[in-house]
């Protein structure tokens, strides 16, 4: 039997948005003097702290660059704040437009993120980004997915039940955890796979391709 949702929670990276593109992640790793597998390494090391808050941006990388033995100045702080907030800003092809569309259908929506201040920031400048009934970032609420907290606040500021809710998250212990509470969830590794497990599953109106 399918399910007909009356929400739909969308993370942000790699779903409403594009992963980010190899060029920035080379020029901050160069920013570092560090070659690119070890910049991803500290990079994701320090990153749930900073998604919650817990370290400012500048505790952030300056951790990262502490980890490594470099020194960073100011102005290469802000720089590497600047490239990093800008490679998450692409839009995903056809997401966002389905996000307008589902809400114009008279779905709720909402944003679940796990995402620190300056991404933030830089993220809710950007005229692509869809109107959301919800917005709910790891840096507001000061605990990241898969905590089961900050669905809980997701959920209620929707004003629904968990089982009247889909999600979709790119990485599997997110969508385990929603699931977990009682959402629907779809673990989203490409457009085309999700909208066919979303075809099959739920009455939505899908226009992913």
């Amino acid at each position: 039997m399918t399910i007909s949702p009356s929400a739909v929670i969308f993370d942000y990276g790699n779903v409403l948005s594009q992963s980010q593109p190899a060029s920035d992640t080379q020029a901050m790793a160069e920013i570092l003097d560090l070659p690119l597998d070890r910049f991803a390494e500290l990079y994701w090391r320090f990153r749930v702290p900073y998604d919650a808050a817990t370290l400012t941006p500048d505790e952030y990388w300056r951790a990262v660059a502490d980890t490594a033995a470099r020194s960073l100045t100011a102005d290469r702080v802000s720089a590497l704040i600047e490239i990093d907030s800008r490679s998450w800003s692409h839009p995903a092809p056809g997401v966002p437009q389905w996000a307008r569309e589902l809400r114009a259908a008279g779905l709720r929506t909402a944003l679940l993120s796990n995402m620190p201040v300056t991404v933030r920031d830089y993220v809710l400048g950007c005229a692509w980004l869809p109107e959301f009934d919800a917005r709910v970032f790891s840096c507001e609420a000061g605990v990241c997915k898969p905590a089961p907290e900050i669905y809980r606040d997701c959920v209620n500021k929707l004003g629904l039940d968990p089982h009247e809710i889909l999600f979709l998250d790119d990485r599997e212990p997110n969508i385990r955890s929603a699931e977990a509470l009682g959402l629907h969830a779809v673990w989203f590794t490409s457009a085309p796979t999700a909208a066919l497990e979303i075809r099959r599953r739920f009455r939505l109106p899908v226009t992913l391709e």
